[in-house]
């Protein structure tokens, strides 16, 4: 079995560390700040996108993703959180199946995240932003982890707690679980996939009895 595993959300919660790195920008930039409730609603989505939709100008779009970056790579270990449980079910997933993070998040400081929570080796593989031309819900994220790890035989599934991670499953052809730890309704999962729990713990633990179940 293979695990693929979205980060913000549904291992990680880095909503604190996101909410500043924008309101630096909008400060930075002299740009009308966005409310907090309508960057959480994006989180998820490309930089770029969530900067559009809030309303700044094209033209000035990457040079506030530019500033996003600097500023979040210099607080994003202090100000991002394991989601609880998150630890316990990778190390629990690791015992049953070859897992992986399929992610939006820039992967090079999803990578130092993973390592600074001591968590980093259960991974097989990373696939971040800068991985992919068509980040999620496009296939290809979930599609490029596939090809770097051995899936011929072996069960996909993707756990995430956002429409986008249970689209790109979707559009991948792999199975697919949401969680209602992170960003998304249950409403809004539900619609996606019919696999749901509270967290990731939950997921995994499923996923556990499930190939003991098929052995």
């Amino acid at each position: 079995m293979i695990i693929l595993f979205d980060l913000d959300g549904t291992l990680i919660d880095s909503t604190d560390a996101i909410l500043e790195s924008f309101h630096h920008t909008f400060d930075f930039y002299k740009t009308p700040h966005a409310k907090d409730k309508d960057i959480k609603k994006l989180i998820g989505y490309p930089l770029d996108i969530m900067y559009a939709d809030l309303g700044v100008d094209k033209s000035k779009v990457w040079d506030h993703v530019a500033t996003y970056k600097e500023h979040y790579r210099k607080i994003s270990t202090q100000k991002t959180y394991l989601i609880e449980s998150a630890k316990e079910a990778i190390i629990k997933a690791s015992t049953f199946a070859t897992l992986g993070i399929v992610t939006t998040k820039t992967g090079l400081y999803s990578r130092i995240l993973m390592e600074h929570f001591g968590l980093m080796d259960y991974f097989e593989v990373l696939i971040g932003h800068e991985d992919v031309q068509n980040p999620k819900p496009h296939a290809e994220p979930i599609l490029k982890a596939m090809q770097a790890l051995e899936t011929k035989g072996k069960e996909v599934w993707m756990i995430g707690d956002t429409k986008l991670d249970l689209i790109c499953a979707q559009n991948a052809g792999v199975n697919s679980i949401g969680v209602l730890s992170g960003y998304d309704s249950r409403e809004i999962i539900e619609s996606y996939t019919q696999f749901v729990f509270a967290n990731v713990i939950e997921a995994v633990t499923h996923l556990e009895d499930r190939k003991i179940s098929h052995n």
